[in-house]
């Protein structure tokens, strides 16, 4: 799973090619009467608003990580397993991209509430003018993308919130080599 997890990482064009295809497959299933080629042409042109949030995201996340994507990758690795750089340089750059996400994320109570409600109210204004079908997808799509979409973001959370915290231990602890320097 960590081959895969980095592949993606390196490779952030085929995390928006999937997902364009995943949600032109779910469209189809939903509504099979429509062409795969329109489902596919506007799902496409739909997500552009997306892409450019995510590679700006991106961009940002590669400069805090020191600018190259195998070192927002290692960093971002080293963030899942726990794993404290033990380099200077490689602890300003964890202790940057962890504020960085930290800043992102910091709306993120109030955007899990609102999404839950959006996907909510889309799932109840189908079941009024929809068929069964599409009622039956839309609910199972909020339950599986709910229950994926919050425990998992509140282990991000967790994650940076305890990374943020062991960098600074290491930093104010025994032996620190990067001390801030006192003020005059």
């Amino acid at each position: 799973m960590e081959r895969l997890t980095d592949f993606l990482g390196r490779h952030l064009w085929v995390q928006i090619l999937l997902s364009v295809l995943l949600a032109s497959a779910l469209i189809l299933l939903l509504y099979p009467s429509r062409s795969a080629a329109s489902v596919l042409t506007r799902t496409a042109l739909c997500s552009l608003g997306g892409i450019a949030v995510v590679l700006t995201a991106r961009r940002r996340e590669k400069r805090a990580a020191g600018g190259s994507t195998d070192r927002l990758i290692g960093l971002d690795g080293r963030l899942r397993r726990g794993e404290v750089p033990t380099d200077p340089a490689g602890r300003e750059a964890m202790r940057a991209l962890v504020e960085q996400r930290l800043h992102r994320t910091r709306h993120r109570v109030a955007a899990q509430v609102v999404l839950t409600l959006l996907f909510c109210a889309v799932t109840a204004l189908t079941a009024l003018t929809a068929g069964p079908r599409q009622t039956l997808g839309f609910a199972l799509l909020t339950v599986v993308f709910l229950g994926w979409f919050i425990p998992y973001g509140n282990l991000q959370h967790k994650r940076l919130c305890r990374m943020r915290a062991a960098l600074a231990d290491h930093r104010h602890g025994p032996g620190a080599t990067d001390a801030e320097p006192h003020e005059r």
